[in-house]
């Protein structure tokens, strides 16, 4: 006979989801934990939300919390990212672009 462990996940006294590694069914009770929180802010903002939107967006900004983080500068993006928009070639200047440029005023000026 074999023996198999499994780790499930219980949330509100349901079964949320059944994993074979610890690991994995930590990581989503995590994920889970970030959704209940963002839906508590969600629910005390002034923003008008259903409680299915109110669901679905907590859920989808803790799933993608890397991507968050990064848009809010809480985390720097990743190195890979930063390489490849290194690796783009400057734009060729042409002698328009360059009096269109020097024509703008800078921000410190339009102020």
């Amino acid at each position: 006979m074999a023996v198999e462990s499994r780790f499930v996940v219980i949330r509100h006294g349901l079964e949320a989801k059944t994993f074979m590694d610890k690991k994995s069914a930590d990581e989503y009770d995590k994920m889970l934990d970030m959704a209940d929180n963002l839906a508590e802010v969600f629910a005390n903002s002034p923003v008008e939300l259903s409680d299915a939107a109110n669901e679905e967006l907590s859920i989808y900004l803790a799933q993608h919390r890397d991507d968050v983080l990064v848009a809010l500068l809480a985390k720097k993006p990743a190195s890979k990212a930063v390489k490849e928009t290194v690796k783009k070639p400057a734009a060729k200047t042409t002698e328009k672009s360059v009096r269109k440029t020097s024509a703008a005023p800078k921000l410190s000026e339009a102020s």
